[in-house]
């Protein structure tokens, strides 16, 4: 469920406003807070301070939208799940070889941009977020009780 939730809270470029980064100062984790705010400000300045390396360049991938970013990532399924992000549509196919279903379900969604794959998550935390980023509506955001999660799911749905 963690590793879910990281890579869930960490894995959709969906580029919120900047409006929608005052969301994000609510995080208590530090390198999820400044990845919720290089997303939602599509400034992968942010990303900078963020200690872990892999979770630092997928937060310099979906800031930017540039998957060259993924390549650096270490762990396989990170690295196709930011692929399969970062890269929209034309870059799906990197979701089929990420061996968690529901991290896949995710990875699909948010790059085709269809909420149907989450459909299939079994956390409802990561499916109502999956819901929110991948269909570009905030209303899935209020019934995630993570609140941490929550305020990253309301910064970067739109």
């Amino acid at each position: 469920m963690r590793s879910l939730l990281v890579l869930v809270g960490l894995a959709a470029i969906c580029g919120a406003a900047p409006a929608f980064a005052s969301n994000c100062e609510s995080i208590s984790d530090s390198d999820a807070r400044n990845h919720c705010r290089a997303v939602a400000k599509k400034d992968k300045g942010a990303c900078e301070s963020i200690r872990d390396s892999d979770r630092r360049n997928l937060c310099r991938a979906e800031a930017s939208g540039n998957k060259s970013h993924c390549e650096s990532i270490s762990d396989s399924n990170k690295r196709n799940q930011c692929r399969g992000v970062a890269g929209g549509k034309d870059s799906a196919g990197s979701c089929e070889s990420i061996s968690d279903s529901d991290q896949r379900n995710h990875c699909r969604a948010v790059a085709r941009k269809d909420k149907g794959p989450c459909e299939s998550i079994r956390d409802s935390d990561a499916r109502n977020y999956c819901r929110a980023v991948a269909g570009g509506n905030k209303s899935p955001c209020e019934s995630i009780k993570d609140s941490n999660l929550r305020n990253r799911c309301r910064a970067e749905a739109r």
